[in-house]
């Protein structure tokens, strides 16, 4: 990373009309969260999350997605935002960025002061019943779980309740249709922590005009990219919102 990249990179965001702004894992492993979708790291070494968090065991071996699958979801909770969620949540503020999509389940947007935010893999801030619809949440399904009711019940029907997470075999909600247009409109799109390798979120990159990624690893999509910047989130998106900032 140079100065040359910083400056391109806010230069671009400054001249932009709408610039929308895609999170992936990658800036969560800065507040201590594990990228679980990568085999040898963290959670792999003990459990397969894309075993126990998947939509067959939730609902086949709903013991095992609760003790197991559910723990893991626990472990992200008390997490805090970083440096790089509070630069997003202050460029927003400030008026450059038009929404941010997230991959991340955590509430780190949220808890930053982030708004205008399109969580395409769900959160773990509530739970639905998987027969009536009823919203619960999530301190409910860990109160429960925690009296050994697994899987936890509503309290309106009796039907089984899970959090509001995209398990591994769960489609995309509402959120991904109204990321896909909001990047096709936009004029910018600045990837900050994926690697863009998990469909269909890896599509978006195709539908931007201009492109920035800031990404520790490299991406299918660099080659195409108007600036790629190789660095930890925490360190990049503070220089480019003071660099937003000075007006310079």
């Amino acid at each position: 990373m140079n100065i040359y990249q910083i400056k391109k990179a806010s230069e671009l965001i400054k001249k932009s009309n709408r610039t929308v702004l895609l999170t992936g894992a990658g800036i969560s492993t800065e507040s201590g969260i594990p990228d679980f979708r990568t085999p040898g790291k963290g959670l792999w070494e003990k459990v397969d999350p894309m075993e126990v968090l998947s939509k067959n065991t939730l609902y086949n071996n709903p013991e095992k997605f609760y003790k197991e699958g559910f723990k893991i979801l626990m472990g992200i909770i008390e997490a805090e935002p970083n440096k790089g969620h509070l630069a997003i949540a202050e460029m927003e503020k400030l008026g450059f960025l038009d929404c941010i999509i997230t991959q991340n389940i955590d509430n780190l947007h949220q808890k930053a002061g982030s708004k205008n935010l399109l969580e395409v893999h769900g959160h773990i801030r509530t739970g639905s019943c998987i027969e009536c619809g009823e919203k619960v949440s999530f301190n409910i399904i860990k109160n429960k779980i925690n009296k050994n009711q697994i899987p936890p019940k509503c309290n309106k029907c009796n039907g089984n309740i899970r959090p509001d997470v995209v398990l591994f075999g769960d489609g995309l909600p509402e959120d991904f249709n109204t990321a896909w247009d909001k990047v096709r409109e936009s004029d910018l799109l600045v990837v900050v922590g994926s690697s863009l390798t998990v469909a269909p979120v890896s599509y978006l990159p195709g539908l931007a005009s201009r492109l920035i990624i800031i990404n520790l690893g490299d991406t299918p999509y660099d080659d195409m990219a108007d600036v790629v910047i190789r660095e930890k989130t925490g360190i990049v998106l503070p220089k480019i919102l003071k660099y937003l900032k000075s007006g310079g």
